[in-house]
């Protein structure tokens, strides 16, 4: 048996940094003391959700890895709580500019960075312009407990992005993120949607998913978004196990025995009867292979 807990959570954000990671600590901790091995904060969870107005000032958020205020504290925190910690931060690389996760193992040491491959664009999630497109391609880390898959965010709706992570070998899909209300079309809810789609990667690769949100409602001038929050983690075959409400701070945990979900996903049968030779089409933009 390879036994692990994992645990996903919420939170509100403010403008001020210093709270924000001093709250992000307050929720890890207590996810710790529930037991979970790995725990997993949200997107961006430094600042305010920046990206819902174009404004120049947000560019000083950015900030190389080994200055990022969040990625050194939570270093040391996952050092001392021996627990692996995926963090979400802005990163400053020259003149890039990535919306970026740091995997820290449960000695503290960074694993390598993810840096999110699909950037949204649109009225209130206006990220072109605050991030490049990321170069690393997915990644999948060896962790002190398990190989975690991770995409952020926009990730989470692309299919493609998580039967890559499984393929390369992830027992584990993580994904934080920012997403909520539409400022220019409130009669939206895409919760259930956004749910679903994550859902479905659990589903068709036979791998939990761990989903983390933000809650509170934040303003930009003329712009508002209310995060919905609705965390949540799934079994290995896309049951819900665990789901957060909209509004409040929770913790969520779940555990599973990774020797077990390696059984299964070989059993099924699902990786053996692929078919990659009739793929091609998933590498064109308009379905036609030349």
């Amino acid at each position: 048996m390879r036994k692990v807990t994992v645990a996903a959570t919420q939170m509100s954000c403010c403008d001020n940094i210093e709270k924000n990671i001093e709250k992000a600590d307050r929720l890890v901790r207590e996810a710790a003391a529930k037991g979970a091995g790995i725990i997993l904060l949200q997107e961006l969870f430094e600042t305010p959700y920046f990206c819902q107005k174009e404004k120049p000032e947000y560019y000083e958020y950015a900030a190389e890895i080994a200055e990022n205020k969040a990625v050194v504290h939570f270093r040391r925190l996952a050092a001392e709580l021996k627990v692996v910690l995926p963090i979400s931060f802005y990163e400053k690389s020259n003149y890039a500019r990535y919306n970026s996760l740091a995997m820290i193992d449960a000695d503290g040491e960074i694993l390598g960075v993810y840096r999110k491959s699909h950037i949204p664009d649109g009225p209130g999630y206006e990220e072109k312009y605050y991030f490049n497109p990321g170069d690393t391609g997915f990644q999948v880390f060896q962790t002190k407990y398990g190989r975690i898959g991770a995409g952020i965010c926009w990730d989470q709706w692309f299919p493609e992005a998580a039967r890559c992570m499984v393929l390369m070998g992830a027992e584990i899909l993580l994904y934080p993120t920012a997403i909520g209300s539409e400022p220019e079309s409130r009669e939206v809810d895409s919760k259930g949607h956004w749910q679903r789609c994550m859902i479905g990667h659990s589903a068709s690769n036979l791998v939990p998913v761990v989903a983390s949100n933000r809650i509170g409602t934040e303003k930009a001038e003329d712009s508002e978004i209310t995060f919905y929050g609705s965390s949540f983690i799934t079994g290995g075959t896309g049951e819900m196990i665990a789901e957060a409400g909209r509004e409040k701070e929770e913790i969520l945990t779940a555990e599973f025995d990774l020797e077990e979900l390696e059984k299964a996903r070989i059993e099924w049968g699902i990786f053996r009867d692929r078919r990659p030779d009739l793929y091609g089409t998933i590498l064109t933009y308009d379905g036609r292979i030349r």
